[in-house]
This record gives structure tokens, C-alpha cells and sequence, in this order.
């Protein structure tokens, strides 16, 4: 994975919700996790990473590639390039599981109808959602309806996927499912940037951490550096919180 940011700055009204983002993942890392407080800049970040924000100011570079937020067009050839998950699901409620993988296949990637189907219901039987691909999202349980959002965004082989609290919206069990799903993708191969409340995951899964907290990355590192030695306060006092019980 190669991802950087250089000044990034995002300003909504009066919130500054980037506040001159730094750092520079590369090397060896398959999974940068982004944690840190409710409204600390987390979901901001991964949405400028993804090209579905643009700061106000700042450089960024994805898979070696400095993005021009000033083009839409490349801003859209970096969103086919690439995955998102959003906290909703952000399904079609009227199109079935198979529909909602393969209609983007056709309409964003642009691919035939008969080729988008067939790689939609590969993505169904990866996931083990085969028996539900003719269902509507209001007839799946919560973890259902996420792992075919994560099977739509990973149907067209992203280079990196954006996960922007992939088990907000899920009870315990769901969540539990989710996460072994995103476990499974780490170990497949795919490079995942991701943002999350769930710091034992985040442990397990994570090669890189970045804390966040009033819109600045306050410290980044190895996953297990940052959880067993962490040097900033404000890490320190946000681990003693989440990890309480």
C-alpha cells in the first residue's frame, strides 16, 4: 500500500474537520486502521482518500498517484479504481442483492450485462450470499445487507478499499461477522484503509494505526507500538476509555 497526505486542510462552516493531515503509509502494509473520537476527522479523511471529498487544501497520493481534486473526471477514474463502504449500507432498496452488485459492474465500470451478472454472482458465492441474491435489502438481516455492500465494492477489484465504520449500524453478532469477513480480505490480499470504534479488531487487523483527534493525526505507527506503547496523552487517555471493558 502507498497512501500520503501533505497540509490537508477541511473546513465545514465553522467545524475544521482536517486540520493540516500529515503521514506517509508505504512499504509493506495492507491494512491502515484510522481510530480515534467520535468527530475527530476520521471519516472526512478516508472520504478525501477516496475522492468523494475535496479538502480545501493539501496534497494527496494514492497507489503513487497525486490526485487532482480540481478534475472531476480523475476524481471519477479514482473512485473506479478503488472501493467504499459507507456507515449505511447505501443499497437500492428496490433492486435485489444480485442487482445491487451488478449495476454499478455495468453502469460504472462498464462492463456487458452478462459479464456484470457473472461476476456479481461470484461475489455472492465469496461471500456466501448466494441463496439471498434474489432478495431485496429490507428482506436481509443487518450483516447481510453489509457483506453485499462489501461484496459490491470489491466486485470490480479495487486497489484499495475504504471502509468507513463498516459495523456501526450492526448488533454484536453481525458485527462479529463483518469483522471475520474484513479479516478474510487481509488475508486474500486486498488493501484496506478503515476507519473504527472496535479496538480489538483494530489490533488484530491493523499493520498501521493513525490516531485522530481534533482533525490532526496525532500519532501513527505500528499497530502494536501504538496500542502497548503509545506516546501521545491523548491516545493514551482514549485507549483507557475504549478498551476499559
Amino acid at each position: 500500500m502507498k497512501v500520503s497526505a501533505s497540509g490537508l486542510y477541511k473546513r465545514f462552516g465553522e467545524t475544521q474537520a482536517l486540520d493540516g493531515i500529515d503521514f506517509d503509509v508505504a512499504g509493506d502494509i495492507s491494512v491502515l486502521v484510522l481510530i480515534g473520537p467520535s468527530g475527530g476527522g476520521k471519516s472526512t479523511l478516508l472520504k478525501v482518500l477516496g475522492g468523494l471529498e475535496i479538502p480545501d487544501r493539501g496534497i494527496v497520493s494514492v497507489s503513487g498517484e497525486e490526485m487532482n481534486f480540481s478534475s472531476e473526471l480523475s476524481l471519477l477514474e479514482h473512485r473506479r479504481r478503488n472501493g467504499f463502504l459507507f456507515q449505511s449500507f447505501n443499497l437500492f432498496p428496490h433492486k435485489s442483492a444480485l442487482a445491487n452488485i451488478a449495476l454499478p459492474l455495468e453502469k460504472v465500470h462498464g462492463l456487458s450485462p452478462s459479464v456484470a451478472h457473472d461476476r456479481a454472482i461470484a461475489a455472492l458465492e465469496r461471500f456466501e450470499l448466494t441463496e439471498h441474491a434474489a432478495k431485496f435489502p429490507a428482506q436481509l438481516s443487518g450483516g447481510q445487507q453489509q457483506r453485499v455492500a462489501i461484496a459490491r465494492a470489491i466486485a470490480h477489484g479495487p486497489g484499495l478499499l475504504f471502509l468507513d465504520e463498516p459495523t456501526s449500524a450492526l448488533d454484536p453478532e453481525m458485527t462479529a461477522e463483518v469483522l471475520d469477513l474484513i479479516a478474510e480480505l487481509k488475508k486474500g490480499g486486498q488493501d484496506i484503509v478503515l476507519s473504527t470504534h472496535e479496538m480489538g479488531f483494530a489490533r488484530q487487523v491493523a499493520d498501521e494505526v493513525a490516531f485522530l483527534t481534533e482533525g490532526k493525526i496525532a500519532e501513527i505507527g505500528n499497530a502494536a507500538k501504538i496500542f502497548e506503547s503509545g506516546e501521545d496523552p491523548r491516545l493514551r487517555q482514549f485507549l483507557s476509555r475504549v478498551m476499559r471493558y
